[in-house]
């Protein structure tokens, strides 16, 4: 029986944050949009180098080794056009990576395609578009230029989310920078305790996780030598950090 689409969790990924891009990015802003393509075309054969994004990718996927279903999509965004994206679909299937859907962008925007893919995560390279699509209120995450220090050994997925402004909307935050306050961002949470806050970016992407990892739990309880994949944490200021 299909996976219901309504559940079924979808994240997107840009080519930058999936595979290392920067000599490349260095040829485009440097010579330009045809010396880039002349440039991945001649090098279509050659696997790129993994990006920061990679091991939550793969791990993201590995869940769908336990669920028949196959409930978890990555669906590759790329500003490339779809000729010079072969070498970017020849390096996946390199890896393993079963990611199978992609969308050629042509220089767009990727976030405009968020809702046409019921994406509920998007993560990019690109701190422009980041920025633009946070500010029109997508679920979108910055994937930070650094080292890649993954032990391929290490099979958990561990995801911590901030609660203000992600898992929910910033009143709160709007609130403290208007006032400049503690005590009056204090009094201001007391008034509203009754009144349930508006969702934030990224709620659809934490409840669909939760699916999944009730059904972990669920399992481990029923097979002893089931090992959890998916590990849960929610950080806020307001109180220590809960874990599930």
């Amino acid at each position: 029986m299909p996976f219901p689409i309504e559940e079924k969790l979808v994240v997107g990924i840009t080519s930058s944050a999936l595979f290392d891009l920067k000599s490349e990015d260095h040829i485009y802003r440097r010579k330009g949009l045809k010396a880039y393509r002349q440039h991945q075309k001649e090098h279509k054969d050659k696997v790129l180098s993994t990006g920061v994004a990679f091991p939550f990718i793969k791990r993201l996927l590995s869940l769908n080794d336990h669920f028949e279903e196959q409930p978890i999509e990555v669906i590759l965004l790329s500003k490339n056009d779809p000729d010079t994206g072969v070498r970017i679909f020849k390096s996946i299937e390199h890896y393993g990576l079963n990611i199978t859907r992609a969308g050629f962008l042509n220089g767009k925007s990727s976030h405009k395609y968020i809702d046409a893919f019921n994406i509920s995560l998007l993560l990019s390279a690109n701190e422009e578009d980041v920025r633009e699509a946070v500010s029109e209120n997508f679920p979108v995450g910055l994937i930070l230029e650094d080292v890649i220090r993954d032990d391929s050994s290490d099979t958990e997925l561990r995801i911590a989310f901030d609660f203000d402004g992600v898992l929910i909307d910033d009143e709160a935050e709007q609130a403290y920078a208007k006032n400049e306050s503690l005590e009056e961002f204090q009094d201001h949470e007391k008034e509203k305790v009754a009144v349930p806050h508006n969702e934030g970016p990224l709620a659809n992407f934490l409840k669909k996780l939760a699916y999944f990892q009730k059904k972990e739990i669920e399992r481990e309880e029923n097979e002893p030598d089931y090992k959890r994949i998916l590990q849960i944490a929610i950080v806020t200021a307001r109180n220590a950090p809960t874990h599930e």
